[in-house]
């Protein structure tokens, strides 16, 4: 969900620089090209106000007086893709989904090396469940530009949406977060992928996969408090779901990895609120449950986190609050 935010906010940067260069050798076109850019203009504009189905007729007036403008079929194809409703089945949604595909098949013809157009069109099939033919694309644009770390993350995330339905796509999720890797081995965000990845796996995550991306993530930023917190909630996570499945003593070691861990966090940044949180469940549901002799005792110790944890994100808000507040009177 947040790669696809990011990708239309993406969008408006493109339609920004479109429009200039649309209007860029203005003084050498004949009018059909000037009535097509002023149509292609005002598509924008709507685009960008949300306003699709007007930016659909001036998207399609454009095209009508210059059938080559590669930027308006693009953005056409976009248009009847915020119209589409994934898994709706009525005949509009089965026209909106046809036209998009149109528009964005045509824009790839005429431009079938751009990165933007291949990605669009992958994302179109994806979003109509044509496994297939999103793949494709995605792994063009893999082709196209090898050494781009960010593409084998949006690969991976793609298999990744398909991998309950087609498990042998597990490890080709797996194959593109690594060569992700691969690509900057000394940056830590691409361990984080593949660490959250693995453990968001379903129906059991793969917890001590994803805590040995956490632990090479901590060798490259050391001073983390995010990845220390990261540690400890996916030690939790294992000793708490897979309790009927681990002995006492492995239950007993992911409890001491996990208090470690968010200790650490804590020490880091005490007014970082969540390390409390999750003491105060691992006290509750783990250390509690595992020295029954001192039961009350942890009980107690979880209360004075709860409240640590009220107070510390109150401070944040409050942190918030007037960081916003300084913005609006910059």
């Amino acid at each position: 969900m947040m790669l696809r935010k990011k990708t239309n906010s993406y969008l408006v940067i493109l339609l920004a620089l479109a429009i200039l260069f649309a209007f860029s050798s203005c003084g050498k076109l004949k009018v059909s090209k000037l009535k097509s850019n002023y149509h292609f203009s005002k598509a924008n504009q709507f685009y960008r106000d949300n306003k699709v189905r007007n930016a659909i007729t001036e998207y399609e007036a454009a095209l009508k007086e210059n059938p080559n403008l590669t930027e308006a079929y693009r953005f056409l194809g976009e248009s009847y893709k915020n119209l589409y409703k994934p898994g709706g089945d009525s005949a509009l949604n089965k026209e909106f989904a046809e036209k998009a595909l149109q528009a964005l098949k045509k824009a790839y013809e005429i431009e079938p090396t751009n990165k933007d157009i291949i990605y669009s069109l992958g994302d179109m099939y994806d979003k109509m469940r044509n496994f297939e033919e999103a793949e494709k694309l995605y792994l063009k644009i893999i082709e196209l530009e090898p050494t781009n770390m960010n593409n084998y993350y949006v690969v991976a995330e793609f298999y990744k949406r398909y991998v309950g339905e087609r498990e042998e796509l597990k490890a080709k999720a797996e194959d593109m977060y690594l060569r992700r890797i691969e690509t900057d081995p000394e940056n830590p965000q691409g361990y984080a992928y593949v660490a959250s990845y693995y453990d968001g796996i379903l129906p059991i995550p793969e917890f001590d996969k994803a805590n040995e991306f956490n632990k090479k993530r901590l060798e490259l930023d050391p001073k983390n408090v995010e990845i220390y917190y990261t540690i400890g909630v996916n030690r939790f996570s294992k000793a708490y779901r897979l309790q009927n499945k681990l002995s006492e003593e492995e239950r007993m070691k992911l409890a001491d990895e996990s208090e470690k861990a968010l200790l650490k966090a804590i020490e880091l940044d005490p007014v970082y609120p969540e390390p409390y949180s999750y003491m105060k469940i691992l006290y509750i549901n783990i250390h509690a449950k595992l020295y029954p002799e001192k039961e009350e005792r942890y009980k107690a110790e979880a209360d004075k986190y709860g409240e640590k944890f009220t107070e510390a994100r109150k401070k944040q808000l409050d942190r918030i609050r007037l960081e916003k507040e300084l913005k609006k009177t910059a």
